[in-house]
């Protein structure tokens, strides 16, 4: 699992604790409304309360994540409930999101959601700007598979570009379509044969949606 700060998103991911069912999530939600002002000015002690949320959190289901966004003009601050993009946790996810109170400061989200606009990333030492990743979308069964093709990428470095991949697809997708609907994933060089019909990243969920939209009809 890898932690990143990506923009001014904050993530927190944690795998701890073993409790299930509605009355969990109904502590969970009590405890967040008792210490909601605790959990808007997170920044204060970041450490603490990312702590004291997730062994919280870990008590619904310990594969669930969170994440906090920036407070908005409009005074709200997001709450994002993410499965750590395992699968078996997305009925945990759906679950605590619809027990979920009403709470004037707070936006409440399931899943990750698609980042606009994709942010450049810096990985293990290497930085890699969006306007230098193409992509090449691909059938695969009734899901799609892309190739991300990285400026200057090297094959002894394919655990950090895929690394710096995986959160780009995860930025451009989301967390539910990048589960649900993405097959394979590859990772090359300009220099590769595929890259000559490859379009920018930032076209990729244009492309995605379109795909889905056309195979719908």
């Amino acid at each position: 699992m890898i932690k990143a700060h990506i923009g001014i998103l904050l993530m927190g991911i944690f795998s701890i604790g073993n409790a299930f069912g509605s009355a969990s999530e109904q502590q969970f939600w009590k405890w967040f409304k008792n210490n909601e002002q605790m959990l808007f000015a997170f920044e204060t002690d970041r450490e603490r309360v990312f702590d004291k949320l997730a062994e919280q959190m870990a008590k619904v289901n310990p594969d669930l994540t969170f994440e906090f966004g920036p407070v908005k003009k409009d005074g709200k601050r997001e709450f994002v409930i993410s499965a750590g993009g395992i699968r078996k946790a997305f009925p945990a996810v759906e679950s605590l999101f619809n027990a979920a109170p009403a709470l004037g400061r707070w936006q409440f989200i399931k899943y990750r959601p698609r980042r606009v606009p994709l942010n450049d990333l810096e990985f293990g030492g290497k930085l890699v700007k969006v306007k230098d990743v193409y992509f090449g979308m691909y059938k695969d069964g009734d899901k799609v598979g892309f190739i991300l093709f990285f400026d200057g990428y090297r094959e002894k470095e394919k655990n950090i570009f895929g690394n710096i991949g995986y959160l780009l697809l995860d930025e451009a997708l989301g967390e539910y379509d990048m589960e649900t609907k993405v097959g394979f994933i590859e990772f090359h060089g300009r220099d590769s044969k595929q890259y000559e019909d490859s379009r920018p990243i930032g076209e990729l969920a244009k492309s995605f949606d379109a795909y889905f939209q056309n195979k719908a009809k």
